[in-house]
């Protein structure tokens, strides 16, 4: 599997609540699609989610937000972990 980032621009700002549901919804719907939602972070005033994701390409991701809740990422990027 890859590793992405993707990147959520929500105008007017999003509250972490909100964001959190929209996890849980994804973290329900992943498995049937290969896919692993490891971890996101918030900028709530900015509107910015980034959500780090194990997948087995980037359109299976963006499936998962999209039956999960509607929300694809405006941008998805393969990234690598470095310690």
């Amino acid at each position: 599997m890859q590793l992405f980032m993707d990147v959520h621009t929500i105008e007017g700002g999003v509250s972490a609540a909100d964001v959190a549901g929209a996890h849980e919804a994804d973290l329900t719907h992943q498995d049937t699609h290969g896919v692993n939602y490891v971890r996101y972070w918030v900028d709530e005033a900015a509107g910015k989610i980034f959500c780090l994701v194990e997948a087995p390409d980037a359109e299976a991701a963006n499936t998962v937000h999209r039956e999960a809740h509607g929300l694809v990422a405006d941008e998805i990027y393969p990234v690598s972990e470095h310690a």
